[in-house]
């Protein structure tokens, strides 16, 4: 039985971590294009139409640490002679992603479970100082001879020292193993790892951009679903407000005869704030599709950066173009309403694109992970641009209603201020009222008695 790595840049035009090798390994160049998952349907190539920041990192900003692409590696383990294993787990040689060292963990028998082979990821920790941990995302794959039969798991974990390994207890039965798995005897395991640097006070691109479009093949209805959710929970919001006629008309009072110096102050609020509660909501550690989301948050601010750049004056908003207008734009570091507040808090509540239908996918789109050979290029091109402009739309209307639905609080905070203030002026003037009608009493009837008494 041997390890052995293989070399999967050779020419897919991806990045890969290299590993020195030992006279013992062998090389397996058993065509990585059909392996790899829909590797030419996701080849790194963006269509001249999209915008740069579309699944490509060359243009963003990393003077705080690498780029995505440089933190992203494969490695190729095939274990030969499977059926002779007798050892109770099994581990590959080390490869290095994102400057630290990993490798895989098998235990062909199963790790506390029967009749399954387990599955892990390891971070080596043997040489890291205490304190140490590593984020990332990443893919494990079991090759079959038929590639659309391939088994693929992915998951993000933090990697520390209590939990320095991390996978699967019953990644595939073992029946599963003999229907095309385990080849002349052989079983090949493939890895895809993307170490993540993090920024917690913004979004910022997490994955390479070809590992990226993989991932978008399988999890982009449930990116969509994470975002509309959210969409229509602040639809309805604004929505009962505005049902609300007389609460609706009173706020409107109340923000029509705000100062116009505080009311432009209350239109605008800093993107470090915004964006730091963007993170906390979005960003879970524990989703697969938290990096997806955040890199179309990313690019969603990026195209809201480029539209604010490119709009030296807004037009007021019509029926016929308010879906394409921004509500909100970039201004030195400032969120800054694109119009009245008033009328963008009501296309709030009226805007429909959430419920926009996702990009119908033909079905050879369908979510798999292996080239249809059917497939065209052309199609390929488009599904790509396809579906990085649907997620970058998405990401850009979740950031507008995320600082729409931020100044609407802190305007509804005031209001609600405003209100309890005038209240309290009304119980006081209610108090002080029947304060004075009761010092009264003892005086008028004194004068009546005085003139009763004149009477007489």
């Amino acid at each position: 039985m041997a390890g052995a790595l293989a070399e999967d840049n050779a020419g897919d035009g991806r990045s890969s971590s290299t590993e020195e090798m030992s006279s013992d390994d062998q090389i397996h160049s058993e065509n990585p294009l059909s392996e790899w998952r829909s590797s030419q349907q996701v080849e790194n190539r963006v269509p001249p139409t999209l915008r740069i920041y579309l699944g490509n990192d060359d243009d963003d900003d990393f003077s705080y640490g690498p780029r995505p692409s440089e933190l992203y590696g494969k490695f190729t383990w095939r274990i030969d002679y499977f059926s002779q294993i007798n050892r109770s787990e099994l581990r590959s040689t080390s490869f290095d992603v994102g400057a630290y060292k990993w490798y895989i963990l098998i235990y062909p028998r199963g790790c506390g479970v029967c009749d399954h082979l387990s599955l892990f990821l390891c971070a080596d920790h043997n040489k890291l100082l205490p304190g140490w941990s590593h984020f990332a995302q990443f893919t494990i794959a079991l090759i079959n001879k038929d590639p659309k039969k391939s088994k693929y798991s992915d998951t993000l974990h933090r990697f520390w020292k209590k939990e320095h390994d991390w996978g699967w207890k019953k990644f595939m039965e073992l029946s599963e193993l003999h229907d095309g798995f385990i080849v002349q005897d052989a079983l090949t395991i493939k890895a895809q790892v993307q170490v993540i640097r993090e920024k917690i006070d913004r979004p910022f691109r997490c994955l390479d951009g070809q590992y990226r479009r993989e991932l978008i093949r399988v999890y982009l209805s449930t990116v969509e679903q994470i975002y509309r959710r959210f969409i229509d929970e602040k639809r309805r919001m604004f929505s009962r407000l505005i049902e609300d006629k007389l609460g609706w008309s009173s706020f409107s009072g109340f923000w029509l005869a705000m100062d116009p110096s505080v009311r432009r102050h209350m239109t605008r609020e800093k993107t470090e704030t915004i964006l730091k509660v963007v993170v906390k909501q979005f960003f879970i550690e524990k989703e697969v599709t938290s990096t997806l989301v955040f890199d179309s948050l990313y690019s969603g601010l990026k195209a809201l950066e480029y539209q604010s750049n490119n709009k030296k004056g807004i037009p007021k908003i019509t029926e016929a173009d308010a879906r394409s207008t921004p509500m909100v734009l970039i201004d030195q570091d400032m969120f800054v309403l694109a119009d009245d507040a008033l009328l963008l808090f009501e296309r709030a509540a009226l805007d429909t694109q959430s419920h926009q239908p996702l990009p119908k996918k033909d079905d050879k789109g369908s979510p798999n992970r292996t080239k249809d050979d059917t497939s065209s290029d052309e199609f390929d091109k488009d599904s790509i641009e396809r579906d990085d402009r649907w997620l970058e739309e998405l990401g850009c209307k979740t950031l507008e209603l995320f600082a729409v639905t931020h100044i609407f609080s802190r305007a509804e905070a005031a209001y609600q201020e405003a209100m309890a203030l005038q209240l309290q002026e009304e119980l006081i003037r209610e108090e002080a009222s029947e304060r004075a009608g009761t010092e009264l009493k003892p005086k008028r009837r004194a004068a009546d008695k005085k003139r009763r008494g004149k009477n007489m």
